[in-house]
């Protein structure tokens, strides 16, 4: 067979160094050909992690034992020698950069997985890379100076999956005083930054603008290098699926505080929507934690007393899991409990009734009947609602005792929407606890009711005004600004702001570091909006462009010109869903034969694709599963037309 010269740039060689002209032939495999690279360059090294790179075809040639006849290169190919893990800067949710090595050759949530490791975050699913705002004018800013990186790219690795601890923090982070430094940033809260830098943070003004930053998310099926990702490029890491599993102290002391951080940015920008009450308490909990994090050791720091309790729960856990399915048994063989009660009804979209209306309400199962009076509650209901499926959001205003809860509920039209008036905190809890089950398709006989009740009372009590002693208003150390969001800067002055934030605080005064940075992000995930992430598509058959919501149990339809929720999609009611990649529609049946198909405008379909997969790939995961991951199936679910 004929030997032709073949061109091979290597990256070691300088980035003025001619390429090396290699003779090969067709038949030779990529093994063969690295080989005669490594003796032309006559450098001695460890050549281990490098890789063949195929510029035009924008692809790794990894399968060494392939002919070159075999991938198709021929002698008008540009190929690069280069190294497969390559440094990145990695913008955290707390405002620091890590500069790592990551692995430009793998898929992306291979490299995901490896710095996630680095960093100690557990369960490496629920994050992504995802590319940063354009920075053409903040770069041609005279004066501003590099961000400062935490160098972490001569760190080693131990071997196997689970890391190691070392005087409460992982062993390859107990090497240096300045790696113990760097885990310190990275599980301790940072002061907040200064009124002028929060100034210039992006800030989206609409859904649109929120939507935009979704198109951002890299791919997870294909490599850094293949999204044009260089070296010592500048990339966020963030939490992606807002499903987070098994949040546990002793482990995640890093993965705590990375999820407490992009909670309170996602506040401080307004990404989501809170009232001015829990504005004030999300304000108070970070005041809180600010004063902590000075203090307290980082949230992972145990002591052996408390390594012995751990193992004692753990143990008792065990136990308790044993004993699920007898008590499971038990729960429905007793009679599933009701509530009763006079409420008010608001129908916002119905003519009929101008405002709240009393009526007897009656509670059972997943279903509310709601009657005349409470001697009609024997007879046929004026409407009966089953909840299994709905949006239960609150609205509620403890200082002016406005205690409402918001209810969604599927039709086949779009959504009914129904406001419920409750009289006090306690009638408020019970039935806001009940509606959050029955939208599960639980009933209050589960054992998670009490709880649920419980977590409501104990936010409720965080809002309520303190009748002892006021605060001192003179508190120096209070930043407002950095405390609540733009919306409520300008709404109020700071003399005004801080008495209220210091009135909230004495109501969580009490709280350690953890409980307090549990407790923000606890809240956070009781918004009604949380953890949509949007989308402006355009549906099948419609000449509007409009808003899909994703988040970790359903799909929302949204009028994107009032912000209306038209309709809603629960995952467990999906029978398939697909991608036409020719035309980039994405296609999702669901039981009832219900079809909807969309394109996306302000992100490609595949990241759509990669949201719907991944969250049910969440809803898969199980104790048993919680430290090993099947990445096939995450790549089958969420690799779209190159891994299905």
């Amino acid at each position: 067979m004929a030997a032709w010269d073949l061109s091979v740039s290597v990256e070691d060689l300088g980035p003025d160094a001619p390429p090396l002209s290699i003779s090969v032939t067709s038949d030779l495999h990529i093994g063969g050909v690295i080989l005669k690279i490594v003796d032309k360059t006559q450098m001695k090294r460890n050549w281990s992690d490098y890789a063949l790179w195929w510029e035009q075809k924008k692809q790794w040639l990894l399968k060494t034992n392939w002919t070159l006849d075999k991938y198709g290169v021929q002698a008008d190919a540009r190929l690069s020698f280069s190294p497969q893990h390559k440094p990145v800067r990695l913008l955290l949710p707390n405002a620091c950069t890590v500069r790592v090595k990551a692995c430009f050759s793998g898929p992306t949530f291979r490299a995901v997985v490896g710095v996630c490791r680095l960093l100690n975050l557990r369960h490496p699913e629920e994050l992504s890379f995802l590319r940063p705002p354009e920075e053409k004018k903040r770069k041609k800013e005279k004066g501003e100076g590099a961000e400062e990186a935490y160098d972490l790219t001569g760190v080693q690795m131990p071997a196997g999956s689970v890391s190691s601890f070392y005087n409460g923090m992982p062993a390859h982070f107990a090497d240096s005083p300045e790696t113990e430094a760097v885990y310190k940033m990275l599980s301790v809260s940072r002061p907040a930054p200064t009124p002028e830098a929060m100034a210039k943070m992006y800030r989206p003004a609409n859904v649109i603008d929120k939507a935009q930053i979704n198109g951002r998310w890299l791919d997870s099926s294909r490599s850094l290098m293949q999204q044009g990702i260089q070296e010592n490029d500048r990339l966020l890491l963030r939490f992606k699926y807002y499903s987070f599993f098994d949040l546990e102290p002793k482990y995640d002391a890093v993965r705590i505080t990375q999820l407490y951080e992009q909670a309170r940015w996602a506040i401080l920008l307004e990404e989501i929507d809170c009232t001015e009450e829990e504005m004030m308490l999300f304000a108070a909990l970070q005041y809180h934690v600010n004063k902590l994090s000075q203090t307290e050791p980082s949230l992972g720091a145990t002591s052996p007393a408390m390594d012995d309790l751990d193992s004692a729960l753990q143990s008792l856990e065990v136990k308790m899991e044993g004993e699920t399915t007898s008590i499971d048994m038990l729960e429905s063989m007793m009679a599933v409990p009701e509530l009763k009660a006079y409420l008010k009804i608001f129908r916002p979209k119905r003519l009929t009734l101008k405002g709240y209306k009393q009526y007897w309400f009656v509670f059972k199962d997943t279903s509310i009947s709601y009657y005349k009076s409470q001697e009609e509650g024997f007879g046929e209901p004026i409407q009966q609602m089953n909840l299994k499926g709905c949006e239960v959001a609150p609205d509620v205003n403890v200082a002016g005792q406005k205690f409402c809860i918001k209810l969604l509920i599927p039709a086949p039209e779009g959504m009914n929407e129904v406001y419920l008036r409750c009289e006090n905190e306690k009638q408020y809890s019970q039935w806001m606890g009940a509606c959050r089950l029955a939208s599960k398709g639980k009933t209050m006989a589960d054992s998670t009711y009490a709880s649920e009740v419980a977590n409501i009372q104990a936010f409720l009590a965080m809002q309520r005004s303190n009748p002892g002693p006021q605060p001192s208003a003179t508190d120096e150390t209070i930043n407002t600004q950095s405390l609540v969001s733009p919306r409520y800067q300008k709404k109020y002055k700071a003399k005004q702001l801080t008495p209220r934030i210091l009135e909230a605080h004495q109501n969580v005064a009490q709280l350690s570091l953890l409980e307090a940075t549990m407790k923000f992000i606890q809240i956070w995930q009781s918004l009604p909006d949380f953890g949509v992430s949007y989308f402006v598509v355009r549906f099948k058959g419609c000449r509007k462009d409009e808003v899909l919501g994703i988040a970790n149990n359903r799909l929302i339809r949204i009028d994107l010109a009032v912000g209306d929720v038209v309709k809603t999609w629960r995952y467990n009611n999906m029978r398939q869903w697909n991608v036409n990649w020719d035309i980039r529609q994405v296609a999702i049946e669901f039981e009832g034969n219900i079809n909807v198909a969309f394109s996306c405008v302000t992100a490609d379909c595949k990241i759509v694709h990669e949201y719907i997969g991944g969250y049910i790939f969440m809803s898969t995961r199980t104790k048993e599963q919680s430290d090993s991951l099947n990445e096939e199936l995450f790549h089958k679910l969420t690799g779209g037309h190159e891994a299905l």
